[in-house]
């Protein structure tokens, strides 16, 4: 797949990556360098951000590190602010922060409201607080960009084990996906979301240990699918899970009409998976 993401470039762009310290987000900080952009890291975990820099700089891009908190409107906006003063644009943004719900399980009935808004704020508001102060940056700068939303299966699929919040936080994201791409399309800012299922990263890695739990999962999966990673080092996906996400993160970025490859294999399947993947 690194090779096939060299079809897709993003030279002389800059994204913004919110949630780039998280265990999805350093990866996709790393392709979307890979493929020419410059990069600004947004997080709260130190060591997460330092590892997002060093695979931007790796690829010989530069790396914007902005420790945020992006549940704040006021952050949101000065982490814009701070990358537009350092390069000056922002062309692509990649809402990846979010998870908790293994911290928060609770039934349906008995959900506690400030588990709620915790839940919300981590997988929504975080969204929104960025996508609109990017929004502003993009319309001002009359050059469009790309917008794109890491959200869950569970937007779509309910479950059995007390995931209220997190299913409709996801769910929402869904929904302002789609409102926002609406919305914006006259301002040429594509929205989009991927949706992945379980993977393995430091928030999901309780849920993986549990064998009964990982042994269903393992049981219902498609072996032949570049989605689904459970990294067990004895199966072919071996850490395809997050690097599927994150590469598929930095194709999402690339307007398709400006791609000299749109009609070729790469980009037929790209677009075929994620038509399944949603």
């Amino acid at each position: 797949m690194t090779d096939e993401l060299q079809r897709f470039r993003l030279d002389g762009q800059v994204a913004i990556v919110g949630g780039g310290s998280g265990g999805i987000g350093v990866r996709t900080c790393a392709a979307l360098a890979g493929v020419g952009a410059e990069v600004a890291i947004v997080g709260r975990a130190a060591a997460g951000l330092e590892e997002a820099r060093a695979g931007v700089e790796k690829s010989g891009r530069s790396a914007l590190v902005i420790a945020a908190d992006m549940t704040t409107r006021e952050q949101a906006d000065q982490a814009v602010e701070q990358t537009m003063d350092a390069f000056g644009r922002v062309d692509v943004v990649v809402n990846a922060i979010g998870g908790g719900a293994g911290t928060a399980l609770y039934p349906a009935e008995l959900y506690p409201d400030s588990e709620w808004q915790r839940i919300l704020d981590l997988n929504l508001a975080t969204a929104l607080h960025l996508s609109q102060s990017a929004a502003q940056a993009m319309i001002a700068a009359e050059r469009g960009g790309s917008i794109l939303n890491i959200s869950s299966v569970r937007g779509q699929l309910g479950i059995d084990a007390g995931y209220s919040a997190y299913v409709a936080a996801k769910g929402a994201l869904d929904a302002l996906t789609r409102q926002h791409a609406t919305e914006w399309a006259k301002h040429r800012i594509r929205v989009n979301a991927i949706s992945p299922t379980f993977v393995r990263t430091a928030q999901a890695a309780s849920l993986l240990a549990d064998q009964s739990f990982y042994e269903s999962l393992i049981n219902r999966a498609d072996p032949d699918r570049g989605w689904w990673a459970h990294g067990d080092p004895v199966s072919r996906r071996c850490r395809v899970g997050q690097m599927a996400v994150s590469n598929c993160a930095a194709i999402m970025c690339i307007d398709p009409r400006e791609c000299r490859h749109e009609r070729s294999a790469a980009y037929r399947d790209f677009l075929r998976e994620r038509r399944v993947s949603h």
